[in-house]
C-alpha cells in the first residue's frame, strides 16, 4: 500500500520545500493539498464536522503555487490536490496550470475533484450552488478538451463554458488528463460523477467502505469502466494498523493520511509517528512507491 500525506499548509506552518523534502526522504508517496480562495467572515455555512471553523481554513496557501514548490525540490513524491473547487476557476486558466504542474513535475500530479461547502464562498466566484455539481462535470469537460492532443472544441451549457478548438500547450503527460479522483460522500449522484468522467474516490475520512464500494463498482461496470481500472484512494485518514489493513482488504492501494496543520517540529513529530505505516506497508498489499 502507497502512504501518502494531506495538510493544510498556511502562512502559520511548515513550508511546502521544508515538507517535501522529509517525505520524498521519508518514503512516502505523495502530498496532497487542499484549497479554500478565501472564507467570508459573514457566513451562514456552518462547518461541516461541527463547532468553530478551524483557524486553517482562513490561512490556506495556493494549492497549485505550494505544489509547484514541493515538484521543484523533489524527484518522486507524487503531487495532488484534495480537494480543487473546479466550480470556482475559469476552467481554461486551471487547465494550464494542471498541465504545467503535471509537465514540469514529470507526470507526477493528481486533481483531486469536490464541489464544496461553503455557500458563500462558491457565491463570491458567481456559482450558483444548486448547479455546482453540473457546472464542474461542464469544466472538466471543457479541461479535457484543451487537454486533448488535436485541438478539440467543447460546447457547454452556459456563459463561460465552451471553448473552440485551440491549440493548447503542454499537455498532461499520461495523455488525455492527468489522475482524477472526486472527493465527497458516497451516493448515487457522486458515483455517478465518479464514472462519468474520473479514475477514481476519494472517500474523505474512508469511513464505511465495505457498505458504499459494491454500489460504487456496480456503477462503475453498468457505465462500460473497466472494473480493475477503478481507484479508491481514502482521504484525511487517521490510520491505525488494523485501518489499513481493513483497506487493503477492500482493494485500497493508497491512503492518504492526515497532518496536522503545525510547524516544523509539530508536522515532523507527526511523520514520525506515521513512519511505522510506511516502513510497515508491504503488510498492507504494496510496497510505498
Amino acid at each position: 500500500m502507497r502512504i501518502s500525506t494531506t495538510i493544510f499548509l498556511t502562512d502559520e506552518t511548515i513550508t511546502p520545500v521544508r515538507l517535501a523534502r522529509e517525505l520524498e526522504q521519508r518514503g512516502f508517496t505523495g502530498l496532497y493539498l487542499p484549497e479554500h480562495t478565501h472564507i467570508p467572515a459573514e457566513r451562514t455555512t456552518p462547518y461541516p464536522n461541527g463547532g468553530d471553523l478551524p483557524r486553517e481554513y482562513t490561512r490556506t496557501l495556493d494549492p497549485f503555487v505550494a505544489l509547484g514548490q514541493a515538484a521543484a525540490v523533489t524527484r518522486r513524491l507524487g503531487l495532488g490536490t484534495g480537494v480543487t473547487l473546479v466550480a470556482e476557476h475559469d476552467p481554461i486558466a486551471l487547465a494550464k496550470q494542471i498541465a504545467t504542474l503535471d509537465h514540469l513535475s514529470g507526470g507526477r500530479f493528481t486533481l483531486g475533484v469536490g464541489f464544496g461547502w461553503n455557500k458563500e464562498e462558491a457565491a463570491d466566484h458567481g456559482v450558483d450552488w444548486g448547479t455546482r455539481r453540473e457546472l464542474t462535470r461542464e469544466r472538466i469537460g471543457l479541461m479535457r478538451a484543451l487537454w486533448a492532443d488535436e485541438p478539440t472544441a467543447y460546447e457547454g451549457g452556459g456563459p463561460g463554458q465552451s471553448v473552440r478548438a485551440s491549440h493548447a500547450f503542454p499537455k498532461p503527460v499520461r495523455g488525455g488528463a492527468p489522475r482524477i479522483l472526486v472527493g465527497g460522500a458516497a451516493g448515487p449522484k457522486l458515483f455517478e460523477h465518479i464514472c462519468a468522467y474520473a479514475d477514481g474516490w476519494m472517500p474523505i475520512g474512508g469511513g464505511g467502505l465495505s457498505r458504499t464500494l459494491p454500489g460504487l463498482r456496480a456503477a462503475w461496470e453498468a457505465a462500460g469502466r473497466d472494473p480493475g481500472a477503478l481507484r479508491i484512494v481514502p482521504y484525511a485518514v487517521v490510520p491505525t494498523p488494523g485501518k489499513l489493513a481493513h483497506y487493503a482488504g477492500q482493494g485500497v492501494e493508497e491512503v492518504v493520511l492526515q497532518l496536522p496543520p503545525g510547524d516544523e517540529t509539530t508536522v515532523l513529530k507527526a511523520l514520525d509517528g506515521f513512519q511505522q505505516y510506511v516502513s510497515g506497508s508491504h503488510q498492507y498489499g504494496g510496497g510505498s512507491h
